[in-house]
């Protein structure tokens, strides 16, 4: 049984939510302030401890349904595949978890809405070692088959963290999914899945397996216990009484819908009236749909007005294709008439945006909160 004995050095200005198994956030003050996530700022979601592997010598199979089974390594991944890269920011599903569970209670790690980074990400892609294995031959089929990630983390049912995408999916040549060995020009970090992960663009987090074992073309969805009975949607009104109902008729959960957070300021931050003041945050949408408007409002939502939204890239990484990436957004205000509520929203190229009713989408395992932002600010007195 793997212990907590041989974890990882991290950042000490993580926000810790979970200490065993160890699950942070970089503080919301710092956020913002790259487009590309530092390695040692990105957000960590593990379910289990962090496993040791030997780079050389750890091989992930690819196999089920496939024609031509493979057992690739690393080296074998980096050298026999082109190498493609990809910038894309990843989102646990339980971010702004927070803000749900002050509707009512909900279960599981206590995110705020840091649970979200941008990083570069270099590996073959996984249509390449999915056609290396012969899964052309199964041409006729693919509308109705997926791809299953299995990783070395056991943590449910005596079997590793896992999940499954639809291999159309996995075979769009403009999806983008990859298996990746690099994060942000360096060898993936323990905590990210040394020395292999898959990464899934435009898709919930939950789908991006660590510390990668197998790839496993299926007639079906993965069994795995975080594919069938963790990250599902649910009405308000299904509990824990109620949940084993649901469990099997309700769709795992895939794209990332619209979401926004504000970084500054942060709830109940004062502030003096009059003062000039800017607005900073993100915003993001899944399936490669690119973010078209942020609005803000300093009067609870009654009058809007629209945001900028800026890219912001060094020359280094220019190569690197914003489509699978968040956007930042800043709004000034030139005398800031606190106190006030502060209230955004987003808007993706589809003309998709976010409900402003919180207690609408509230669901008892607290994913998928894109509620509008609400921050309450109070006045600052004058000296």
């Amino acid at each position: 049984m793997a212990s907590y004995n041989n974890e990882p050095a991290r950042n000490p200005n993580m926000t810790i939510n979970c200490k065993e198994p160890f699950n942070a956030e970089p503080p919301t003050t710092v956020l913002r302030e790259h487009f590309v996530t530092p390695n040692d700022q990105f957000y960590i979601r593990n379910h289990a401890p962090v496993p040791s592997l030997d780079g050389r010598t750890h091989r992930v199979t690819v196999d089920g349904l496939v024609p031509r089974p493979l057992e690739l390594t690393a080296e074998q991944l980096r050298t026999w595949f082109p190498q493609a890269t990809v910038m894309a920011t990843l989102m646990c599903a339980g971010n702004r978890r927070t803000e749900m569970s002050a509707i009512k209670q909900v279960r599981g790690v206590v995110w705020g809405h840091a649970a979200v980074s941008n990083a570069i990400w270099r590996g073959p892609r996984l249509r390449d070692v999915l056609l290396m294995a012969g899964i052309e031959k199964l041409e006729s089929r693919w509308e109705d088959l997926h791809v299953d990630f299995e990783g070395v983390d056991v943590c449910k049912e005596d079997r590793g963290y896992g999940s499954s995408i639809p291999l159309l999916k996995a075979l769009d040549p403009r999806g983008d999914a990859i298996v990746a060995l690099e994060m942000n020009g360096s060898e993936l970090p323990r905590d990210h899945g040394y020395p292999m992960r898959i990464v899934v663009p435009g898709v919930v987090g939950a789908r991006s397996v660590k510390w990668l074992k197998s790839i496993s073309v299926l007639g079906h969805e993965s069994t795995n216990y975080f594919q069938k009975r963790d990250y599902k949607l649910f009405l308000p009104h299904v509990d824990w009484d109620t949940i084993d109902d649901w469990w099997e008729k309700s769709p795992s959960i895939q794209e990332i819908p619209v979401q926004a957070a504000a970084t500054r300021p942060q709830q109940g931050e004062a502030i003096t009236p009059g003062t000039p003041y800017t607005i900073k945050g993100y915003a993001l949408s899944g399936g490669g749909r690119k973010i078209i408007r942020v609005d803000v409002s300093l009067d609870g939502g009654k009058r809007w007005d629209v945001a900028r939204l800026f890219t912001k890239v060094n020359e280094n990484q220019t190569k690197a294709n914003t489509k699978w990436s968040w956007e930042f957004w800043e709004f000034p205000v030139k005398a800031f008439p606190a106190p006030c509520e502060v209230v955004v929203r987003a808007w993706d190229d589809a003309s998709n945006t976010m409900p402003d009713d919180i207690s609408s989408i509230w669901n008892l395992r607290g994913v998928l909160n894109n509620s509008w932002v609400r921050i309450k600010v109070p006045a600052k007195a004058k000296i």
